[in-house]
């Protein structure tokens, strides 16, 4: 896709902000893709894609009412099964879903980690919508991305958000505002959750 403008053609008063996401986002999107790689699956969008996340949106309708304290529950779960702080996980699915098991994003993410389809399908996940797969699934991609980057929560979360060949590319957090904001939202969200513990 090319996006092709002059100063002729643009006023000065025109906002590029909406043209400059829209672009991080499919670098995002392409980014992620990419990084399924690691997982086994396929680089590039196969036409199973939509199949996949035709068959998660179906699946969704059958998702029984959770409770937070079951979500907590599996959260403590695969937290422990994946070696990752509790709190952390619980920080990254608030952002993303705000603890919503029948969250879905624009771009396609599903659950409560939000899970692109192809992303759920590498991890073994079929149907995202269900608690307890997508938090299994979610935290072993995140703890995939902790032992990727170091333990370092900053530059998992930027690749959780934009994708690890982002990471990889810029040498840390992308100078993408969604995802420089991503990081900062989360860990101030775990910040405040330690200090609500202690």
């Amino acid at each position: 896709m090319v996006f092709i403008h002059s100063s002729k053609m643009v006023s000065e008063k025109m906002n590029f902000t909406s043209l400059d996401v829209t672009l991080q986002r499919i670098k995002m999107i392409e980014n992620q893709f990419q990084s399924l790689a690691s997982y086994g699956a396929p680089q590039k969008p196969s036409e199973d894609f939509q199949k996949i996340l035709d068959t998660s949106i179906e699946n969704k309708k059958n998702v029984n009412s959770v409770s937070r304290g079951e979500i907590n529950d599996l959260i403590d779960k695969y937290s422990a099964q994946a070696g990752l702080d509790v709190d952390f996980v619980k920080a990254v699915i608030n952002q993303e879903s705000g603890f919503n098991p029948n969250a879905t994003s624009k771009c396609g993410a599903m659950g409560l980690m939000q899970l692109m389809p192809g992303t759920a399908q590498g991890l073994g996940v079929t149907n995202a919508y269900d608690p307890e797969q997508n938090i299994q699934g979610g935290t072993k991609y995140l703890k995939g991305l902790m032992d990727r980057f170091d333990n370092n929560k900053s530059l998992a979360l930027a690749a959780y958000n934009a994708g690890p060949n982002a990471v990889k590319k810029y040498g840390g957090i992308p100078p993408y505002q969604e995802t420089q904001n991503y990081v900062k939202s989360v860990l101030a969200r775990y910040d405040r959750i330690k200090e609500a513990v202690k």
